[in-house]
């Protein structure tokens, strides 16, 4: 990843803020200033020693406004009840061209506007970014330009892949890509279960899952085939495999899976409402 991005200042370095500042301390990632603020001074002083400027705002009530000011980049990591709050503390001292980005869900670009000047961009990263594996959906605002998605984008490349998207997709990419991980760590679980139940000691069990799981997305990336040929190729004709599928179908799972996303959808919304 060859990146080149101004001064950023990063709001709050929890999974997702911690996870994008790894990445932008990757090879190839040039920066022209780096400054980062957690709630607690044992994180602050962690980033310390790994070479960043950190404070932490539980000792230092003037934190985040030293992290934004000349900052031509600031990501809000911080939970989404915070973010309008976290933004009028942050007005005065934003410089008027910097560019504000926020991973929270349910906020939208218009709430962010409400409170600051700038342009503002809207994101949907996942939980992958913390290995540089990440799908990042990204929107902009009323102010936002083709430039400032750019730079968005070029913030989030360091972390994985990209995709722009109108915002009224936002909360729905949250619920496949942002929620999906979630998804996918359930169904090992599960199998892990009936593998155990089976009779598999649970290490033995966690390895024949965890390295299925991994293998299969491996082999789905490699061969660029669709996912429907990889299962028929797998799906011998009255075969073990045909039976247990035909098991999970009776669960009716596309619908489950609908339903799934539409009540993370419907969560986002009432997080936006502030619900």
């Amino acid at each position: 990843m060859n990146a080149s991005l101004p001064a950023v200042a990063i709001i709050g370095t929890g999974s997702m803020g911690g996870a994008i500042l790894a990445g932008l301390r990757a090879p190839g990632v040039r920066l022209t200033g780096l400054r980062a603020t957690t709630r607690s001074e044992a994180s602050a002083a962690a980033l310390r020693a790994n070479g960043v400027e950190a404070r932490a705002t539980e000792h230092d009530s003037a934190a985040n406004t030293w992290a934004v000011t000349d900052a031509g980049l600031v990501l809000l990591g911080v939970k989404p009840a915070q973010i309008t709050t976290v933004l009028a503390e942050l007005a005065p001292s934003l410089h008027p061209d910097a560019l504000v980005v926020s991973v929270a869900a349910g906020i939208t670009t218009a709430a962010m506007e409400a409170v600051v000047p700038n342009p503002v961009v809207r994101a949907m990263p996942n939980t992958p970014a913390l290995i540089g594996r990440g799908v990042t959906g990204i929107a902009g605002g009323s102010r936002a330009t083709a430039a400032h998605l750019a730079l968005a984008d070029d913030l989030f490349r360091t972390v994985g892949t990209v995709v722009e998207l109108p915002e009224a997709q936002i909360d729905a990419l949250s619920t496949i890509s942002g929620s999906g991980p979630a998804y996918v760590f359930l169904l090992i679980e599960e199998l892990t279960g009936a593998a155990e139940a089976m009779g598999f000691e649970p290490d033995v069990a966690a390895l024949l899952v965890q390295q299925t799981f991994s293998g299969a997305a491996l082999l789905l990336e490699a061969t660029g085939e669709e996912p429907a040929e990889l299962r028929r190729r797998v799906t011998s004709p009255k075969g073990t495999t045909e039976r247990a599928i035909a098991v999970l179908q009776e669960a009716q799972l596309s619908s489950l899976f609908e339903r799934a996303a539409r009540a993370a959808q419907e969560r986002a919304r009432e997080l936006a409402a502030g619900a």
